[in-house]
């Protein structure tokens, strides 16, 4: 007998969405189980018969997992109601796969993207410890005492940032060079934390996730995670 467990959990574990969207879609009545409209909370596993709008669900052959070195100007979804292109465009793989987490459309570099909900979840879950590491260029001289304030958090209107990891690597008149490790996601974060201490944000880009990073990949370019990758970022 197969294992059973809830809807959204099965579904996503497998690649279908997010969790939150697999309980939209319950709740809009758009999934059926073994003819039946499924319900909140309802027990599956993969000897039932599940339709999605209408359409026989299909399980993913496999869970995979690319890094993608994202330019600027793409959208980091796997699809754009104003049609413009997208992470998922870039690395083309066959079945659906979606990336986790986000970057900005101004912002370039590495996103992950998978079919594995689970791991999803994991990675963006705000308890996660994971750092992610930026190299920021900004508008004007950046001081000590600022720098000082990007560590200890940044009071924005969503609430004081918790403490970053701040190196100023380069520094003149009219620029600064900054690596900013954080480890919350929040929208367009690093720009308001810099703008907030002074400093626009001029040129930013994600070099690594935990111990995963860009390395020679060149922009545009993606690869399967190696093994050894996976399980770390399962070990986290």
């Amino acid at each position: 007998m197969k294992e059973k467990m809830r809807i959204n959990k099965y579904l996503s574990s497998i690649g279908v969405a997010s969790r939150r969207e697999i309980d939209r879609l319950v709740e809009k009545g758009s999934i059926k189980v073994n003819g039946a409209i499924a319900t909140p909370g309802m027990q599956v596993s993969e000897s039932d018969t599940i339709e999605i709008n209408g359409k026989k669900f299909r399980k993913n052959r496999g869970k995979v997992y690319f890094m993608l070195y994202k330019p600027t100007g793409v959208i980091s979804a796997a699809k754009d109601d104003r049609g413009r292109k997208t992470v998922v465009d870039l690395v083309k793989y066959q079945e659906r796969i979606y990336p986790v987490g986000r970057l900005d459309f101004d912002t370039e570099g590495l996103i992950l993207l998978t079919n594995d909900g689970d791991f999803f979840n994991k990675i963006m879950h705000p308890k996660s410890e994971v750092y992610k590491e930026y190299h920021v260029d900004v508008m004007g001289k950046v001081n000590k005492l600022e720098i000082d304030k990007l560590k200890r958090g940044v009071r924005l209107e969503d609430g004081i940032t918790l403490p970053a990891k701040v190196e100023l690597l380069d520094s003149s008149h009219e620029t600064s060079k900054l690596r900013i490790s954080i480890r919350e996601g929040r929208n367009r974060q690093i720009r308001r934390m810099c703008k907030a201490v002074g400093h626009p944000v001029t040129h930013l880009k994600r070099e690594k996730i935990g111990e995963l990073s860009l390395g020679r990949l060149k922009k545009g370019g993606f690869r399967e995670l190696s093994k050894k990758e996976i399980e770390y970022l399962y070990s986290l």
